[in-house]
């Protein structure tokens, strides 16, 4: 996986963008590494939860523009799509939790948008800036960012170009939480081994799905969807283990598997 970077401890999975000289900006093969990560977290059972994050000082300060004229000559081929990534992080059967340890410009922004949980670091710059570059948006942008902050507050940030600091985005309502640079990833670690340890990965599975696409249901499509899945998930084992573990106030022992367990998706 060039430019990326993956490892596994204690079924969490810590995908790192690799490129610190150049503050990790984005390259093709750094989109095919993250992809390739992405599918290995989905289909492996061992992992539990994901962390995204980027070496050095920066998460991933845009494209890479070393050859500025030619920064989007490729956006021309017919293989191009502006996903950036064949596999998004809202597509992954496990919660992903963007470590953003530093500037996220452009599709640095956009690829964290598409996380679950989004820490940022307080020292950092960030902004939506393809508007200003003489493009467009890209990664799924214009569906990840109305569904976090609303219409109004996604035109401020995309159509505007403009850049703000880590206690500016706060308000924006894109950060779960804003934290010294220092802390971000200690603390997504934290995070992320407590969803490994204490929550059952089909539950999560299926929770993810429901709620990414929920702003597209009515309430009552809603409602049918989480009733089928429930009754999908209410006789298995994980739901007698959750209860008895909480009782016994001890570790769940959950053995659903995303891989092989993931239900039939409900459809009206």
């Amino acid at each position: 996986m060039a430019d990326v970077r993956f490892e596994v401890e204690g079924g969490v999975a810590e995908i790192t963008l690799d490129r610190p000289e150049q503050l990790n900006t984005f390259t093709g093969a750094m989109g095919s590494g993250l992809s390739e990560a992405y599918r290995r977290c989905d289909a492996d059972d061992e992992i539990r939860a994901v962390i995204l994050t980027g070496a050095g000082q920066a998460f991933c300060a845009g494209a890479d523009m070393t050859e500025a004229a030619a920064t989007f000559a490729g956006s021309e081929a017919r293989s191009f799509s502006a996903a950036g990534t064949s596999m998004p992080a809202f597509r992954v059967r496990k919660p992903v939790i963007a470590a953003v340890n530093g500037h996220a410009i452009g599709i640095g922004l956009t690829l964290a948008l598409q996380c679950d949980l989004r820490l940022f670091a307080r020292e950092g710059k960030y902004g939506v800036v393809q508007v200003r570059r003489g493009v467009m948006p890209d990664a799924y942008s214009h569906w990840t960012l109305p569904r976090l902050v609303g219409l109004a507050r996604a035109a401020e940030l995309l159509l505007t170009g403009q850049t703000f600091r880590g206690d500016e985005i706060e308000p924006l309502g894109i950060a779960t939480r804003v934290l010294p640079a220092a802390e971000v990833l200690p603390e997504a670690r934290r995070r992320a081994h407590d969803l490994a340890e204490n929550v059952a990965p089909l539950s999560a599975a299926v929770t993810k799905r429901l709620l990414w696409e929920s702003l597209s249901l009515t309430p009552e499509q809603v409602e049918r969807r989480e009733t089928r899945l429930h009754e999908y998930l209410m006789p298995r084992r994980d739901a007698v283990e959750g209860p008895v573990a909480f009782m016994e106030k001890r570790t769940p022992r959950f053995t659903g598997s995303v891989a092989d367990d993931f239900p039939e998706w409900p459809e009206d």
